[in-house]
This record gives C-alpha cells, sequence and structure tokens, in this order.
C-alpha cells in the first residue's frame, strides 16, 4: 500500500482533499469515483504537482505548458457535468500554488459572470497581455469558439488538449535529439581552442630554440596558434558578425525564404524539416476540420503553424486555389513542395469524405517518420563530428611530433 494526496470534485462542484492509502493511483481514482466524486489529482505524497503544474514563483511567467494544463483540466471538468463558471472557480481553488494560471483563471472568470463566452474571455485576455497573447492562438480560440457553438465544448477542449501535448511532443522531440550534436559541436571547438592556446606553446619555446626549420604541418600548427592567442578577438568578431548577418538574413520574409528553400534542399537535414512541418500542419487541419471549422479558415490558420516560408507561401496558394473551388489535394500537389505519400492519403480522404480523419493518420505517420528522419541525421552527423575532431588533433599530436623527431635528429 502506498499513500496518495488527492482532490476530487463532488456532483455538486465541491472539492474535497486528503490522504488515502491505495494499492496505486488507478485504484484509488476508481475508488473515488464509486463515491460519486470526479477526481481531479491523484499523486504520491512526495509529489509537488497538480497533474503535472510545478509550484512556480509570483515573478513566473505563464507559459504553453501552463496552457496546456489548464485546457485538459477545464476539459475534465466541463465533462464531468460541471458548468463553465463553476469548473473555472474549481480550478482556481486548485492552481493557487502556481500565480501565472490562477491569476489568468481569476480573470477568465470575471468575464465569464458577467456575460462573456469563453472565446469572448480569452480574446480579451489576449489582446491585454502580449506575452499571453502568444500561447492563445487563432487555432486556439476557433476551436473553442467551434465548441461553444456546437454545445460540445469539453470535448473540443479534450481533443484541444491531445492536439497541444503532440505538439509539444514534437517540438521536443526536435530539440532533445540536437542537444547531444550541440554539445559534441562546441566541446569539439573547446578541445581545439585547448589545444592551440595552452598545449602547443609549451612546445613553441623547444622548437626554436633546436634551430632548426620546422616541417610545414607544424609551422601551419604554430601558426594557428599564434594567431589565435593574439587575434582571438577577430574571431569573436567574425562568429558575431555571422551571427548578426543570420539574424538580419532571417528577419526579412524575402531572404528568409531562400535560406528555408535552402535548408528543405539539404540531404537528411531537410527530411527533418519537412516531416515537422506536414505533421504540424496535417495535425492543425485535421483538429480543426474535425470540430467543424470551414476548410478556408482552417487552412489559413493552420498555415500559420509553419515555419518554412517555402511550405507557407505555398499553403497560402493553396488556399486561394481552394477558394476558387479547386480541390486542396490537386492545389497541393501542383505546388510540388509536399510529399507524394501525404499527397495521396489527402487525396483519398477527400474522395471517400474522411479528409479530417486522414489528416490525423498522415500527422501520425510523419510524426513517427520525424523521429526516423532525426535518427538518420544523428547516424551521419555524430560520427562525423567525432571523426573530424580526432583528425583535427590527430593531426596537431602529428605535427608535434615530427617536430620533436626533428629535433631529435639535430642533436644526434
Amino acid at each position: 500500500m502506498q499513500l496518495f494526496s488527492y482532490k476530487a470534485v463532488n456532483s455538486l462542484g465541491i472539492t474535497e482533499e486528503g490522504l488515502r492509502d491505495a494499492t496505486d493511483e488507478q485504484t484509488l481514482i476508481i475508488a473515488l469515483q464509486a463515491e460519486g466524486y470526479m477526481p481531479i489529482r491523484v499523486a504520491p505524497v512526495n509529489a509537488r504537482s497538480f497533474l503535472g503544474i510545478k509550484m512556480r514563483a509570483k515573478s513566473a511567467q505563464l507559459s504553453s505548458k501552463d496552457v496546456t494544463l489548464f485546457t485538459r483540466e477545464l476539459a475534465v471538468l466541463l465533462e464531468s457535468g460541471l458548468p463553465l463558471d463553476r469548473s473555472l472557480t474549481v480550478l482556481m481553488n486548485l492552481t493557487e500554488d502556481n500565480i501565472p494560471l490562477n491569476n489568468l483563471i481569476m480573470r477568465v472568470l470575471d468575464k465569464v459572470k458577467n456575460g462573456a463566452s469563453l472565446t469572448d474571455a480569452l480574446e480579451r485576455r489576449k489582446s491585454g497581455n502580449r506575452p499571453s497573447s502568444k500561447l492563445f492562438t487563432k487555432f486556439y480560440l476557433n476551436m473553442i469558439r467551434a465548441g461553444e457553438a456546437g454545445g460540445s465544448l469539453g470535448e473540443v477542449l479534450t481533443r484541444l488538449s491531445d492536439y497541444m501535448e503532440s505538439a509539444q511532443e514534437l517540438k521536443s522531440t526536435v530539440s532533445t535529439a540536437l542537444i547531444y550534436p550541440a554539445i559534441l559541436l562546441v566541446m569539439s571547438f573547446a578541445s581545439l581552442f585547448i589545444m592551440l592556446i595552452f598545449v602547443v606553446p609549451q612546445f613553441t619555446e623547444m622548437f626554436e630554440s633546436a634551430g632548426k626549420a620546422l616541417p610545414v604541418s607544424t609551422q601551419i600548427v604554430v601558426g594557428l596558434a599564434d594567431g589565435l592567442r593574439s587575434y582571438w578577438w577577430l574571431l569573436i568578431g567574425i562568429f558575431g558578425s555571422a551571427y548578426y548577418y543570420m539574424t538580419v538574413q532571417l528577419a526579412n520574409p524575402r531572404t528568409k525564404k531562400v535560406w528555408d528553400g535552402r535548408w528543405l534542399a539539404m540531404p537528411l537535414f531537410g527530411n527533418v524539416i519537412l516531416d515537422k512541418e506536414i505533421a504540424s500542419f496535417s495535425r492543425t487541419l485535421g483538429t480543426l476540420l474535425n470540430n467543424g471549422v470551414s476548410l478556408l479558415t482552417a487552412l489559413g490558420i493552420a498555415r500559420e503553424t509553419l515555419e518554412n516560408l517555402v511550405l507557407v507561401d505555398a499553403v497560402a496558394d493553396v488556399q486561394e486555389q481552394v477558394k476558387e473551388g479547386k480541390n486542396m489535394s490537386a492545389a497541393l500537389l501542383e505546388k510540388n513542395v509536399f510529399p507524394k505519400m501525404a499527397m495521396q492519403m489527402i487525396k483519398t480522404g477527400e474522395e471517400t469524405g474522411r479528409l479530417e480523419e486522414m489528416l490525423l493518420r498522415v500527422a501520425t505517420i510523419y510524426d513517427k517518420q520525424l523521429k526516423t528522419s532525426i535518427q538518420r541525421l544523428l547516424a551521419v552527423l555524430e560520427p562525423a563530428l567525432i571523426l573530424s575532431l580526432g583528425l583535427m588533433i590527430a593531426g596537431i599530436i602529428v605535427s608535434i611530433l615530427l617536430a620533436i623527431l626533428s629535433v631529435n635528429d639535430l642533436a644526434f
């Protein structure tokens, strides 16, 4: 048996919290449901979170994870039969340790009590606070609007939280996969820097006192070491200038589109970008269509989830063609930037009247393909970085050994 803390809501919307012994979380949840309670939180007593919401300082900002958890928990309460205002009140009481989220719920509840819909309350929150406006996107608001119009807000919020969790998982997959290569690259440059700044100079005086011409490879290494020690600031300037140049290039839509085209054309790396964008676009479009949003509106919202401008412009053209009466699959196929397999699945969905279902399948397939593409990229990138670092360090060591051997030959 293990001790669990729990919070639950009864049919009147009154919360109860306490401690109970149970074999596991699922057993306690079943027991609470049998007593007429709707479990909101069940966690071991040593846990410090409410469904994953960690205690945060008052100065902390509202994060996308907070919004995802707010969406999930509100869906649970609404699905249990509580009205919107009572559900928000319960959530406000349950998130006292999370100041940013608690403040958000308080403001939304105030608007709802004054007669506003949840969509209007969140839109007013959006316009009143710029950092949070990035969290309540057009996609998010349109999904909620569709749920309110159809009388299925709880179900829509559940789908929305599923979508947000999948999107966060996709983003996390990409960022996590890039951590090791980034660390490896930094360590490679750090190792070379240490070798050239601290190791090579230890042998320089000995080579100079020998009075013999050094091998060409040794002269190159010594020259690099001397140059790095004397002009290290120039290296910082070069990296700083390159960073500034790329920042300016990517801030301009015209030049960013050129670079985005180059990224897509790169072997392996381009596949990672394309798989990520297709998964994100298909999931957003499929989710919106599944909740009654029109195709044209859904295309406009899904386009905003894309980051690669080549794909953004392609979808914009598709949206115009759909407006003129053309099938989406035919318009996408004509752009020749989306994978043929995805296009064929979308075409099948249109022909069978199950477009939203097929789009969600495309998203699932390309989520898996993204992981495969990342594994392939890492399978090439990691050995290449290790081999390059090994060759450079080996070159430095060999050049020093050649110089030492030449000095010993002179001594004999």
